[in-house]
């Protein structure tokens, strides 16, 4: 059973990934459609970010998987039996 601060944690971690995706979404997808004038686009980053910033996330990503998957196998590695 997971203790109250374990579930904390993970509620928190939950609120901000839909908080997120929510404002990634309407990023991405409504704010191309609004007139640049519109007030709406003073609380979002330049639209060139919303490519450069997941890709640098799905670098650093990619890189932490390769260091555990390199740290895992440098771990579990059987020394030589010498005869």
């Amino acid at each position: 059973m997971a203790s109250g601060v374990d579930q904390a944690v993970g509620m928190s971690l939950v609120v901000f990934s839909l908080l997120l995706f929510a404002y990634y979404s309407v990023w991405v997808i409504i704010l191309p459609f609004v007139e640049s004038d519109h007030a709406l686009h003073k609380y979002f980053l330049p639209r060139e970010y919303s490519v450069i910033l997941p890709g640098i996330a799905a670098v650093i990503l990619l890189h932490c998987i390769g260091a555990f998957t390199a740290v895992v196998i440098w771990k579990n590695r059987k020394p030589k039996k010498v005869d």
